[in-house]
């Protein structure tokens, strides 16, 4: 018989990327398992062009005591063998309890499961070495070492593959000329401190675009006044705020020559991408427990983003080395300033 196989993640999108990582792990083990994915709306798409999971359930969260029974008790008939909760909140422990004994084998911190994840600084660990600490003692990738150590970035490269050749995720579709640089302005609207200004990516913008790379905004409704604001800066920068879903990000990703922006969720499928990523963290969030992973990935961290100037951030850049030769052109106009 067909072992059945759940995953839990239901939120956000910088989390649900970061669990890609373990997903990958779990189909490695469970490799001729029917896996399906509890997850929200807005990551189905995403979901269902990885290469992990059979089925897709989109009811994670309900709403109210009647709809979270009705999950619990489908879950209870899918008849599953095991269980990763790879969200491990108090909603999804909750889920646990509620599932009509014997209960299937279950990795997570709800109370009484099978494989319980007991180290007490998970907390404070990165999300992504976190769940692979997580599934190492539930027995997969033990013999890898993820006990303790550092787990396996997330690999995007999948999504090459499965849009290959689709129309909408040419750069012509969105009118995006090499090279090019995404920039991403936004980050929580209620934490404002997350934020670079939108003045300083304009300024950002403007410089790039005089080294003849474009500048390209990528984000959504709330990220509209950022937009405006740089394009007023910079008229050379493209707006595609609104215009690009999970999938597209990834495919510009792939192609850009940087990116640069807050500690938000659409530089966390930037980074996966294999695209040289530059994330600027204020002192509002730990990058130690949270930030973007990629093997081209850079964190520059300030007690307040305001204190960042545009010319800080180029000279630093500039400086480590990151992003070459992407920077070449600035580093040419610097020398030739300083020649002057």
């Amino acid at each position: 018989m067909t072992e059945k196989v759940l995953v839990i993640k239901l939120s956000a999108l910088g989390d649900f990327v970061q669990a890609m990582a373990a997903c990958k792990l779990i189909r490695e083990y469970h490799y001729d398992a029917e896996i399906t994915l509890l997850t929200t709306k807005p990551y189905v798409q995403l979901a269902k062009m990885s290469p992990y999971f059979d089925d897709i359930w989109d009811d994670g969260r309900p709403e109210g005591l009647s709809a979270t029974w009705k999950l619990a008790r489908r879950i209870s008939k899918a008849k599953f063998q095991r269980i990763y909760d790879l969200q491990t909140s108090d909603r999804t422990s909750n889920y646990y309890r509620m599932l009509t004994p014997p209960r299937p084998e279950w990795s997570g911190i709800a109370r009484g499961c099978s494989h319980f994840h007991k180290n007490p600084d998970r907390a404070h660990m990165h999300t992504v070495d976190r769940q692979a600490e997580q599934l190492a003692m539930a027995g997969v990738g033990l013999g890898r070492g993820r006990v303790g150590g550092r787990g396996d970035n997330p690999d995007l490269s999948w999504a090459a593959e499965v849009q290959k050749g689709a129309a909408r995720t040419e750069l012509t579709w969105f009118g995006v000329r090499k090279p090019y640089a995404l920039l991403v302005p936004g980050s929580s609207p209620h934490r404002p401190e997350k934020r670079w200004s939108a003045k300083n990516f304009g300024n950002l913008a403007m410089k790039l675009r005089r080294a003849g790379i474009m500048p390209v905004i990528l984000g959504t409704d709330s990220e509209k006044e950022d937009a405006y604001t740089i394009q007023q800066i910079c008229p050379g920068a493209l707006n595609l705020v609104n215009r690009t879903d999970h999938v597209q990000i990834i495919m510009l990703a792939r192609q850009a020559a940087l990116a640069i922006g807050n500690d938000t969720g659409p530089m966390h499928l930037i980074g996966s991408s294999n695209c040289p990523s530059v994330v600027l963290f204020s002192d509002a969030s730990d990058p130690n427990r949270c930030a973007p992973r990629g093997d081209h990935v850079s964190i520059i961290q300030r007690e307040e983003l305001s204190n960042l100037t545009v010319n800080e951030l180029l000279e630093l850049l500039l400086k480590e080395n990151i992003l070459e030769p992407t920077l070449a052109p600035f580093k040419r106009a610097s020398d030739n300033t300083s020649n002057a």
